[in-house]
């Protein structure tokens, strides 16, 4: 098997279950395809390891993939704090329709400020109304906020930055190099991540995603946050099996302590816009000379050319940008931008981003080079859209009884989590450690 570059064909995985998530695109077949693509890509690092005789078959659950790519984490006895802040949403401009994302403080504090008006929905309502999406799309992203204006999928098709994300690989692998892999004796097949040591740089929710698969197979993953992070709604969903660190990267004793943690990491995941990691001293020759033996995997929103190469943004957004949400308007017969029933950009990259994890590790066990891989949300959409429509069956909502597992004792209350979504003879996910807020274990390898 060479480097992964593109979703596993339709029967070189076993299915089971049926149904489907109900849009204008083919959601759970990328629920499928990409939860199935760790699978096969673990199948094949099985074998790489010499873990077991043969490559396991793989077998993905269609329904419980389709759910996992909504909420897999569901409170027993209490609620969830909201996803969204009360400003974040779709509002009505003078020429259409543009989403703001308010969630960070300082993202709502960007919008605010280009709109001059409260924090408050029917004033920014109200001022957005006067606005053109374009120009109010780029005065808040000047500004450091985040926001997409709608457009079609020929206005995205003609835009300079779809034009981009169109001509980029799915999975793009730069700078290869001989990697040579620690050993762990303690994997084996039915763990065969155990002893791995992911650090986990990434934010909401395809960065997180990829890591908590890693450790549903045995890695050890320290998630790093700054002080006092939250992420309301979304930790409870992708803290499950990590240690949750923080460090403060301002300082320069944290940032040598961040330093220290690479080097002793097997694997890389961030999620930092290009100039980020250099602007904390970790520019890709210092990572190579601190950890030369790491497998490296990152992603960004929209794309690693062209124009907004740089640009901030998350699912919601490249929906809204990729016209995405333009089709579901017409999919639904709605009168409003309607997105995909869940944040499929978002998961099917960071399944996709684990599956890279996994090829690379295969590759380094038989002595090929490997390399960074990048992914994007914008041309994980670009795959969604080509992605044919197949599957039929009952509408896929939401889970039942029979779809949740084990009581799960999470740092924020009692709550059951999703069964797995994928099965390897032999080798079944499952966490050490329930979910748990950002700063609950210490910055170090030995957390626990």
């Amino acid at each position: 098997m060479t480097l992964l570059t593109s979703l596993p064909a339709p029967g070189s995985y076993r299915v089971t279950g049926t149904g489907h998530r109900p849009s204008a695109y083919a959601v759970s077949e990328l629920a499928n395809a990409s939860v199935a693509a760790v699978g096969l890509a673990m199948a094949d690092l099985i074998a790489a390891l010499n873990l077991a005789a043969r490559a396991p078959e793989v077998t993905v659950d269609q329904r419980l993939a389709s759910l996992w790519f909504g909420a897999s984490f569901h409170p027993d006895g209490w609620e969830m704090p909201a996803l969204w802040d009360p400003i974040a949403g779709d509002y009505p401009c003078a020429d259409g329709w543009i989403r703001l994302h308010t969630n960070l403080p300082h993202h709502r504090a960007a919008a605010l400020s280009v709109l001059g008006c409260a924090e408050d929905r029917e004033a920014v309502a109200a001022e957005v109304a006067h606005w053109d999406g374009d120009p109010l799309e780029q005065a808040v992203v000047a500004a450091g906020g985040v926001a997409a204006a709608l457009r079609s999928r020929a206005d995205w098709q003609a835009h300079p930055q779809g034009k981009a994300v169109a001509a980029e690989p799915l999975v793009d692998w730069i700078k290869p190099r001989r990697v040579v892999l620690r050993d762990r004796p303690e994997a084996s097949l039915s763990r065969p991540l155990q002893g791995m040591r992911v650090l986990d740089l990434t934010r909401v929710l395809a960065g997180p995603v990829s890591t908590r698969t890693l450790a549903g197979f045995g890695a050890d993953v320290l998630r790093i946050d700054p002080p006092g992070w939250d992420e309301p709604g979304v930790l409870q969903e992708i803290s499950l099996g990590k240690y949750m660190a923080q460090l403060n990267l301002r300082s320069a004793l944290d940032r040598e302590r961040l330093k220290d943690l690479l080097a002793q990491a097997d694997v890389l995941v961030h999620g930092y816009r290009p100039g980020a990691l250099e602007a904390l001293g970790l520019d890709l020759a210092t990572r190579d000379a601190i950890a030369p033996n790491r497998i490296e995997v990152t992603l960004n929103a929209y794309g690693w050319t062209g124009p907004w190469a740089g640009r901030r943004g998350f699912d919601s957004l490249v929906q809204m940008s990729a016209g995405i949400a333009h089709a579901g308007q017409d999919w639904a017969r709605s009168d409003r931008p309607t997105p995909l029933p869940v944040q499929a950009l978002d998961h099917g990259t960071g399944y996709l981003m684990a599956a890279a994890v996994l090829s690379a590790l295969a590759a380094a066990a038989r002595g090929e080079e490997v390399a960074v891989a990048r992914l994007s949300l914008a041309r994980m959409a670009e795959t969604l859209v080509a992605l044919p429509k197949n599957l039929g069956g009952a509408q896929i909502h939401t889970a039942d009884a029979a779809d949740l597992g084990p009581h799960e004792d999470s740092g924020w209350g009692p709550a059951r989590r999703l069964s797995p979504p994928l099965s390897l003879e032999g080798c079944a996910m499952c966490w050490r450690w329930p979910a748990s807020p950002s700063g609950t274990y210490a910055p170090r390898w030995d957390a626990a």
